[in-house]
């Protein structure tokens, strides 16, 4: 239920100075995910993953999850799927990342920037490659 103020109540804004400010964090990381023997994994099957140890970034818990022959029948074991998936429960974040995919020579790099603000229903943002990148 409202209540009525007396006149006298009301803000006034004469000779007042006001001022606020809103900062918003950014946090740089990284996370090196490496996986030795590669050409071993593909074949494991639609559906499986090899997945990263959970690290933390801007004080919240991430992991890489990378399906070496798809995540889903539709992949039909052409692609890769790679995912990175907020492992803090509770939360939404909004994050900027880019993922460097390097071959076992270290030298070719194929880079995807992205970002993504991701609710706990609606899963982590997919990036999908054809298995001849690698």
């Amino acid at each position: 239920m409202g209540r009525v103020l007396p006149e006298t109540s009301k803000p006034s804004s004469e000779g007042a100075t006001t001022s606020s400010t809103s900062v918003m964090e950014t946090v740089n990381g990284s996370h090196q995910f490496k996986i030795t023997g590669y050409s071993l994994s593909k074949g494991m099957g639609v559906g499986k993953y090899i997945a990263s140890d959970i690290f933390m970034v801007g004080g919240y818990l991430w992991a890489i999850y990378f399906y070496p022959d798809g995540k889903s029948p539709e992949d039909n074991a052409t692609y890769v799927s790679l995912f990175i998936a907020l492992a803090s429960e509770g939360t939404d974040v909004r994050a900027l990342f880019e993922l460097t995919l390097l071959d076992q020579s270290g030298k070719e790099r194929h880079k995807v920037h992205s970002h993504f603000g991701r609710t706990l229903e609606s899963g982590p943002y997919t990036l999908k490659y054809r298995g001849s990148m690698w």
